[in-house]
């Protein structure tokens, strides 16, 4: 009898994990779904309600009111060359600037360290921000999507706890065969922090790519410049008020698509359409993601 009982605790421990797994998985997956299926059904119908899964009556009109304009695609293009660029840069140089400071042979590099640490924690404001942006000349720039967040306190500790956990023979033998730092740093320590610079190049990417708040201090003037997040904050923001007034009309397409659309429909095909290439580029990093961050963030 207790032979039977031991042969069934696996059976019932899998199947209730398996119940508990799928039940965390709806509860997860439902929000993006219901969104996608709100982004399908016509706005009026949605405020009926009774959408959960599925559209009660397909229709593309949201996605075409999102479209309408010309300047979404123009500033998709400036969102994708920001991310980019910035994701680029920020992961050479932050992790430049963390192999500097865990080598314990840098004298000068627990007192980096501490001034690095304290820009997590005091910050001068919006104000001063704006005035530092302008006196360098940044205002009106696509060069302000790139310097401010070139350097990440927070990405550079993760980079150097990971590097402070690699092996001091590699770098030493590096030097004996007459290695620099900069041969070191690029064929040896870039190499093996491949989990953790993708890692944080997911941050950067993400962040980089849902910003609009620094379009809109900076560079809400010059339409060549404009983003895709701002861009759909704009066309949310038209949607909410086309609504509430009907009766104002600007005199372009834009305006009559919008009418046609509720904000809560909009909203949700703006959504999908702002998550689509992080959903793209996500699972080619997963992998790194979770490796670079448990090895990352830990040191033992």
């Amino acid at each position: 009898m207790r032979t039977r009982t031991l042969r069934l605790e696996p059976v019932v421990f899998q199947t209730f994990n398996a119940i508990v797994m799928i039940a965390l998985a709806v509860i997860t997956l439902y929000p993006f779904l219901n969104t996608l299926a709100v982004s399908f059904n016509p706005g009026n119908d949605t405020l009926r309600g009774g959408i959960y899964l599925w559209p009660r009556v397909w229709t593309d009109q949201n996605y075409r009111a999102v479209f309408i304009g010309g300047t979404i695609y123009h500033a998709f293009w400036v969102s994708v060359a920001r991310t980019l660029i910035a994701t680029v840069l920020s992961l050479f140089l932050t992790s430049m600037l963390a192999y500097t400071v865990s080598r314990k042979e840098y004298v000068f590099r627990k007192p980096v360290t501490i001034i690095i640490v304290m820009t997590m924690y005091f910050n001068a404001g919006l104000i001063p921000s704006y005035f530092l942006i302008k006196d360098l000349h940044l205002l009106n720039s696509f060069m302000v999507y790139i310097v401010p967040g070139l350097i990440s306190a927070f990405n550079m500790i993760v980079i150097r706890t990971y590097i402070q956990t690699l092996p001091d023979g590699l770098i030493e033998s590096a030097k004996v065969d007459g290695a620099g730092d900069f041969r070191t740093f690029f064929s040896i320590i870039m190499p093996l922090c491949q989990p953790v610079l993708a890692t944080v190049a997911l941050f950067v990417a993400v962040g980089q790519w849902n910003s609009w708040f620094d379009t809109f201090l900076y560079a809400s003037s010059k339409q060549n410049l404009s983003t895709l997040q701002y861009e759909l904050m704009k066309l949310l923001s038209s949607a909410s008020f086309s609504n509430s007034n009907p009766a104002v009309v600007n005199g372009n397409n834009a305006t009559a698509a919008l009418n046609m659309v509720t904000p809560i429909s909009i909203r949700a095909a703006i959504t999908i359409v702002a998550s689509v290439p992080i959903l793209v580029v996500y699972p080619f990093l997963q992998k790194y993601f979770v490796h670079g961050m448990q090895l990352g963030s830990v040191k033992e």
